[in-house]
C-alpha cells in the first residue's frame, strides 16, 4: 500500500542563520506567520509596517533563534518607500512583498493612485527596485487566485486608476494580476543582466486573515466570515507557499500555491496562472507604465555589481 507523501511545512525550512529578510505588511495575518517561521529558522527579519506600534506588538509575539526589528513603511506613500530604501544598509537576502489591501471602497494613495493598485503593485514595484542593489537571493511577491477571477481580469492600461469604472473586486484582481506580471518582467530583467537574484510569486489560497475585514461591502464581509469558517486555512498554512518560494531551489518566475481543490488550501506546490498573467508583452508594458508613475527604474548599478 502506497504511503502518503509528507507535505512540506515550516519544519522543512533550512537553517537561515546569518540571513536577513524584509517582510512587508508583517504585523498580522500572513505577514506575521511568515516572520515567525523565518525567525524560528534563524533569520534576522525586518517587519516593514505602516504602524510601528502595531509592528512592535506583533514582533513581541515572535519566538525564534533569529531576531526581529520593526521599521516604518507605508506602501501607499512613495516618499515613505524611498525613505525606507534609503535607510537600508548591507545585504538583504530575502525581500518578501506580502502587504496588501483587498476589496476596499474607492480611495487614493498619497500620490494619487487607486489604492489597491498603488499599494499592492506600485508600492512594491518601487520598493523592490530601490532595494535591489542590496538583494542577494530572491524577491517573493504575494499574489492571489483572484488574478484569474471570472471575467478574465486584465490590466486597464488606458485607465489604471479605474476612474469612473471602479469596482472593488475589479481593482483587487487588477493589482494581483500586476503582481504576477511584475514578477515575470523582473525575472526577465534579472536573467538578462546575468544576476543570480530570482523573482518568484506565491498565493495563500483561501486564508483566514483580517484582510477581508476591510471590505467595504457588508454582504461580502458576511460571505467572507462564513467562507473563513468553512473553506479557509489559518494564516500559518496560508504562509506556506510564500515560505516555500523563499527557501526552496526553484526557477525564477515560479508561482506557488496550495495543492488542494481549487488551490484554496493544502501544501505548497507549483501552480498555474492565467494566460494574461503569463503575457510577456503586457509585463513589459506594465513595467514601463510603473516606471513612469513611480519615477523608479530598474537599477543598473545592482546588475553591474553582480556581473
Amino acid at each position: 500500500m502506497a504511503t502518503e507523501q509528507k507535505k512540506w511545512n515550516v519544519s522543512d525550512i533550512p537553517d537561515l542563520t546569518g540571513r536577513t529578510a524584509v517582510v512587508t505588511g508583517a504585523n498580522s495575518g500572513l505577514g506575521i506567520a511568515t516572520v515567525d517561521a523565518l525567525a524560528r529558522a534563524g533569520a534576522h527579519v525586518v517587519l516593514a509596517v505602516r504602524d510601528p506600534k502595531r509592528g512592535e506588538a506583533a514582533a513581541a509575539t515572535v519566538q525564534g533563534r533569529g531576531s526581529v526589528e520593526v521599521r516604518r513603511l507605508d506602501l501607499a506613500d512613495l516618499a515613505s518607500v524611498r525613505e525606507f530604501a534609503a535607510g537600508w544598509q548591507g545585504d538583504l537576502d530575502l525581500l518578501i512583498n506580502n502587504a496588501g489591501v483587498m476589496n476596499i471602497p474607492e480611495a487614493s494613495t498619497k500620490d494619487g493612485f487607486e489604492m489597491q493598485f498603488g499599494t499592492n503593485h506600485l508600492g512594491h514595484f518601487a520598493l523592490t527596485n530601490l532595494l535591489l542593489p542590496h538583494v542577494t537571493d530572491r524577491v517573493v511577491t504575494v499574489s492571489s487566485g483572484a488574478h484569474k477571477m471570472p471575467g478574465s481580469p486584465y490590466i486597464h492600461f488606458d485607465n489604471l486608476n479605474l476612474t469612473g469604472e471602479y469596482a472593488p473586486m475589479t481593482a483587487y484582481s487588477q493589482s494581483k494580476l500586476a503582481n504576477l506580471l511584475f514578477t515575470l518582467e523582473l525575472q526577465r530583467r534579472l536573467a538578462e543582466a546575468g544576476s543570480p537574484v530570482r523573482a518568484l510569486a506565491a498565493h495563500p489560497g483561501w486564508a483566514a486573515t483580517n484582510l477581508q475585514s476591510h471590505d467595504g461591502s457588508a454582504l461580502r464581509r458576511v460571505f467572507m466570515r462564513v467562507g473563513n469558517r468553512v473553506f479557509a486555512q489559518d494564516n500559518k498554512a496560508g504562509a506556506l507557499p510564500t515560505l516555500y518560494a523563499a527557501v526552496q531551489d526553484l526557477p525564477g518566475a515560479s508561482y506557488l500555491g496550495p495543492d488542494g481543490f481549487g488551490e484554496m488550501r493544502g501544501g505548497p506546490t507549483l501552480v498555474g496562472r492565467s494566460a494574461a498573467a503569463g503575457d510577456p508583452a503586457s509585463a513589459r508594458r506594465l513595467w514601463t507604465a510603473s516606471e513612469e508613475l513611480t519615477g523608479v527604474m530598474f537599477p543598473e548599478l545592482a546588475v553591474s555589481v553582480r556581473s
